[in-house]
């Protein structure tokens, strides 16, 4: 590229094409450039040592390409430059004290997504004073960086999973007034943080999970919208936290505690928090009854309870939280019939978690009003019953396409553009706790496992062919595998073991080109395997405990072979079972019959001739047999009459044996 006669060019920007190569050498020639932007392309290779040279700069953005090697130390001299844009390239290596030398009018600097190590003395007093500032994923541990404090006017600051540890000093927490933005998630931070969330400027977020902050929870001022001090180790009770200035209504939004060690009850004091739209106590040693003043949080869009020793009914003044997308109590101690009213009131509702509770009775038909639904999970329960045949009603799950109702609040977005997952979900997938974020509205599962409902399959299961993951295992179900689940063909996993199924696999199973785990072991199944690609590539384990043979197991259904080597010779058709052994004996009887019986039945001179025949050789039998008996008695009498006259036994046994032969 030849810049030419555009050394007097103020403002170049080619931001958002499909520019790729590397940038000229020759920059530095546009010594009255003031605002450069090449935000958002392919661009690749090092930076150029000539960025030193544009003295007149103030706006510099070469975020979102392919830079790499290390950051240019003259860079350090553009003492015009107030704001930077790095983040999102490839740069490595270390960045020091000079890179920063001269530059006294930057208030932004935003760098993360790079592997970049800064390595600044203990004292070291930088020459600007940040308003905004972003170094996520660089290295800048082992210590909280000191020099951050003497930034005055900060209010947007990024230092998450920079490996810095220890305790966070005083002098930093002081500076709270002035942010508006602060995440220092994913690190190894501790110790207690009192009274420091108190005096936050409007419309705050902070962001303070995973690490190791403990104690009780700090005091939180009612001008914070969104506070996450999830993933750490807050303890005891939280009332004097929910129940702080209980007259002083809160603007939070987002509230997130769980994975902590919380414990004790719920106090009611949810009046004031009637601004929250998600609420998540998971995971934490929290018991009792949920407080009836939950259903304050009429704006309220995710709820997570899970993981807790919460018991007694869920409330009925939850109804009121109509605007409900997410319903997460699994691994409590809740009682009671499934709530109907859920069905009625929850029309946006996409995630219903029941799992592992002690809900009882049937699964009410008012839950199929949930055409949103997209994870349904009411297994580890003790529910009765058979699948409500309306279950074709979750029209979400009955489209393969993504659903067009897209997922709210699928993540945060702070000021300097970083955003963070804040919905999820644990499911059960495969016998396996999966945590899913990011694609959560992509996901769609029904789980009726570990219950004890009955009855058939229905068929109306078949037409949710947008379903992923099905799992009916450890229930009463009988009859057959419905013919047509074929249908479904986005399943990846389907679990129906341990029940009472019988009859055949569907040949149409062998067309669900993406199920990479089907267990069907330990019921009543008989038949062969269809054949697929898919099929006899699945783990032989999910076969076990059924009367199947053909692969993956290694019992053979050819020549006639069942497995474990029973009715050897016989074959299934159409669910009875043929022994050929049993059948060709009793033909070769009949026809043995008729061959002998048949011509003397039709022939009348045969008959006489073969009765002839018969009273021929019985006279002639009769006479030998006659002949036979009375030279036997001859014999026998000699010996006797020898024995009378000797008395020798052994002289006259040798005149029988004698007479005899």
């Amino acid at each position: 590229m030849s810049l030419g006669n555009l050394s007097s060019l103020a403002n170049l920007d080619f931001s958002h094409n499909l520019f790729n190569g590397t940038l000229p050498q020759n920059f530095g020639q546009l010594k009255n450039l003031v605002r450069l932007d090449f935000w958002n392309n392919s661009i690749s290779g090092p930076l150029s040592v000539s960025f030193g040279n544009l003295s007149t700069l103030t706006y510099l953005d070469l975020s979102y390409n392919e830079f790499s090697g290390t950051l240019p130390q003259n860079f350090g001299q553009l003492s015009k430059l107030n704001t930077l844009y790095i983040e999102s390239n490839m740069l490595e290596g270390v960045v020091t004290e000079v890179h920063f030398s001269n530059l006294t009018s930057l208030i932004k600097l935003y760098a993360f997504g790079n592997h970049l190590t800064l390595e600044v003395s203990n004292n070291w007093n930088p020459p600007f004073q940040l308003e905004s500032l972003s170094f996520q994923s660089w290295n800048l541990g082992p210590n909280f960086p000191a020099w951050l404090c003497s930034q005055r006017h900060l209010q947007n600051l990024d230092i998450s999973n920079t490996g810095i540890s220890g305790v966070v000093p005083p002098s930093f927490w002081n500076l709270s007034s002035q942010f508006v933005s602060l995440n220092l998630s994913q690190n190894l931070l501790y110790g207690e943080i009192v009274n420091s969330l108190m005096n936050w400027s409007s419309d705050s977020v902070i962001d303070l999970s995973s690490n190791h902050f403990n104690g009780l929870l700090p005091f939180i001022s009612s001008k914070v919208i969104v506070l996450d001090l999830s993933k750490n180790s807050f303890s005891k009770s939280i009332s004097h936290f929910l129940c702080f200035k209980i007259n002083e209504p809160k603007q939070i939004e987002v509230l997130n505690l769980e994975r902590n060690l919380l414990s004790g009850k719920i106090p009611n004091c949810w009046m004031k928090w009637n601004s929250l739209v998600a609420l998540n106590l998971g995971n934490n040693n929290f018991i009792g009854s949920i407080p009836t003043s939950i259903g304050s949080l009429t704006l309220l869009k995710s709820l997570h309870l899970y993981n807790n020793k919460f018991s007694g009914k869920l409330p009925f003044s939850l109804k009121n939280c109509e605007k409900l997308v997410t319903i997460d109590v699994a691994e409590n101690e809740f009682v009671g019939r499934l709530p109907s009213w859920i069905g009625h009131r929850f029309s946006s509702l996409m995630i219903l978690n029941f799992r592992s509770n002690n809900f009882h009775g049937h699964i009410p038909d008012q839950l199929c009003a949930l055409t949103s639904l997209q994870i349904l999970d009411l297994s580890y329960n003790n529910l009765s019953g058979s699948i409500p045949r309306c279950v074709k009603n979750f029209s979400a799950m009955a489209t393969k396409n993504n659903s067009n109702h897209i997922m709210w609040l699928i993540s945060l977005t702070f000021y300097y553009g970083e955003t963070l997952p804040l919905e999820s979900a644990l499911l059960v997938i495969k016998g396996k706790i999966f945590e899913y974020s990011t694609i959560l509205q992509l996901v769609k599962s029904i789980d009726f496992s570990k219950n004890s409902l009955s009855g058939e399959i229905p068929k109306e299961v078949t037409y949710l062919q947008g379903l992923e993951f099905l799992n009916l295992s450890y229930n009463l179900f009988s009859g057959s595998i419905p013919e047509n689940i074929g249908s479904m063909g986005s399943l990846e996993s389907i679990d129906f073991s341990l029940n009472q199924l019988s009859g055949h696999i569907p040949s149409s199973m062998s067309s669900l080109t993406f199920l990479n785990h089907l267990n069907l072991s330990n019921n009543n199944l008989t038949g062969k395997i269809p054949l697929s690609t898919q099929l006899q590539s699945l783990n032989p384990s999910g076969f076990i405990g059924n009367k199947l043979c053909g692969l993956p197991l290694t019992e053979n259904c050819t020549n006639g072979v069942k497995p474990n080597n029973e009715n050897i010779g016989s074959k299934t058709t159409g669910g009875l079972e043929v022994d050929w052994f049993y059948v060709s004996m009793a033909l070769g009887i009949v026809i043995g019959f008729w061959s002998v019986c048949g011509p003397l039945l039709l022939n009348k001179q045969w008959r006489i001739i073969y009765f002839q025949f018969l009273d021929q050789m019985g006279y002639k039998l009769k006479g030998v047999i006659s002949l036979i008996f009375k030279t036997r008695w001859f014999i026998f009498k000699e010996s006797w009459l020898c024995l009378e006259r000797t008395n020798t036994e052994r002289y006259c046994k040798g005149i029988w044996q004698l007479n005899w032969d």
